[in-house]
């Protein structure tokens, strides 16, 4: 059996008893679990002694968490038993080491791929690692200030028309994806101002690769146009996305949580809510200024083209 290992940490700035307690209460998994927020109404059991939960959801799958051992508050360790989409075993844990202004929290898994799925094993362990990076970010966010600091509204499948457009295409790792689109956004704002170029509606990003074995993503940031002109500004470039229905869900909060949308999207897509028209690469489209517009406020709507 393919087997993986995943191990990510962030540092919580709360005593290792208050973390201890939020992680090993089961019930307060469905704040902050990376998983459970792409489906809120999955049906959640909970053992009476409080060591073990299970879910049973359409987009979540099924399974169970069980504690088979704990040392309060440094370590949690746990079974983790999934039925749905497929079946296996794996083993997942929590060390809590405290330091000079909090909790270092790190998140691990150990467990194995069915051996028909055994080229999936690098792709499994980096959506894994992203997985727990997201959940220990929303833990994070829960501990020191009560709220994970976004909501996901899921809007179902709406017509969306052509949309012409003047954009910037790059690329850059993954991590850096954030100060990467800024940069680009940038340059698309001056050099449209310096064509004498305005936009007729909301800027947007295309997501036209993301691959997180490799670390790296491509994308272009655009704003929609009234007409192509015959020559783009330099660096940038004219496109369309074409008119197609998509799957959309918007996220209210701050941009630095928007990977929690993405992958609940893909949750969606795998469990087959929708299907994917992959000639069209997905996008998202900003609703408000974030130079102008609290975190907490900013609206992202992601759009999944289907087909």
């Amino acid at each position: 059996m393919p087997e993986f290992h995943v191990e990510e940490s962030i540092e919580i700035a709360a005593s290792p008893d208050d973390v201890f307690r939020t992680v090993r209460d089961f019930k307060s998994w469905r704040a902050w679990s990376p998983w459970l927020l792409a489906e809120p109404d999955t049906k959640l059991d909970y053992s009476a002694d409080g060591s073990s939960y299970s879910w049973d959801g359409q987009i979540t799958g099924a399974g169970s968490m069980t504690v088979v051992h704990e040392d309060p508050p440094h370590s949690i360790d746990c079974e983790l038993r999934f039925l749905r989409p497929w079946k296996s075993t794996n083993t997942t844990a929590f060390r809590l080491q405290a330091t000079d202004t909090g909790t270092r929290v790190t998140w691990t898994m150990r467990g194995s791929l069915p051996l028909f799925l055994f080229f999936m094993k690098r792709k499994m362990s980096a959506f894994v690692a992203a997985d727990y990076s997201r959940g220990l970010a929303m833990l994070k966010d829960r501990i020191e200030t009560g709220d994970i600091g976004f909501s996901l509204d899921f809007l179902g499948i709406e017509a969306q028309p052509e949309c012409q457009y003047l954009g910037v295409r790059s690329q850059c790792p993954i991590p850096e994806i954030g100060s990467s689109m800024e940069q680009a956004m940038g340059k698309l704002a001056s050099q449209a101002e310096a064509a004498g170029i305005e936009p007729s509606g909301a800027p947007f990003s295309i997501y036209l690769d993301w691959d997180p074995v490799a670390g790296r993503a491509a994308y272009i940031v655009g704003f929609p146009v009234e007409a192509i002109a015959a020559r783009a500004p330099e660096g940038c470039t004219f496109g369309c996305i074409p008119a197609t229905d998509t799957f959309r869900i918007r996220h209210t909060g701050a941009y630095r949580h928007l990977g929690n949308a993405w992958a609940a999207g893909m949750m969606h897509q795998q469990a087959k809510a929708f299907s994917p028209n992959r000639k069209i690469p997905p996008f998202e489209i900003y609703g408000n200024d974030p130079q102008s517009t609290p975190e907490e406020e900013l609206v992202t709507t992601l759009h999944f083209p289907t087909q």
